[in-house]
């Protein structure tokens, strides 16, 4: 690995351009809108916190629906999805891809797709932190401990 200077007196280890910085990756699924709850409780308890949610459309598998709209007959070729992304580090990532795939496979056509890529950098705005200590919530042991709990009824 090379070593760049930072400009102030601090050394940094340049990340590898194939893995990025300590084999962080970034996390893209497009999952059924109604699958959601299911998919955000299994990443809660597999310890991913750290998510942002989209609404999309998109056409893949699935068949296209007919719907009636002011009489007349409307072909809808794009299905309501959801996009969720994140970003984990190495350790995080098979189980991360395990809790979507649990939450989101119903055995139809248009369950989604998980994308997976390798980030080279990572920044928290607000302290500076880079790359994993960017990614790790100061919460994220106390909300998984909760997401393992059973619930109270």
């Amino acid at each position: 690995q090379d070593l760049l200077d930072s400009g102030a007196g601090r050394m940094y280890a340049s990340p590898s351009p194939t893995t990025g910085a300590a084999g962080m990756k970034s996390i893209v699924t497009i999952v059924r809108p109604e699958r959601l709850a299911v998919v955000k409780e299994a990443l809660f308890r597999a310890g991913v916190t750290g998510i942002t949610l989209s609404r999309a459309s998109g056409h893949g598998g699935e068949q296209d629906r007919l719907e009636h709209y002011r009489g007349g007959a409307v072909v809808l070729e794009f299905q309501d999805k959801v996009k969720i992304e994140m970003v984990c580090s190495e350790p995080y990532v098979q189980p991360t891809i395990d809790a979507i795939i649990k939450g989101a496979r119903t055995g139809a056509d248009g369950d989604g797709k998980i994308f997976v890529q390798a980030i080279e950098r990572v920044i928290r705005i607000r302290t500076g932190e880079q790359d994993n200590a960017a990614l790790t919530p100061v919460t994220a042991d106390e909300v998984r401990r909760k997401a393992l709990e059973p619930a109270h009824a």
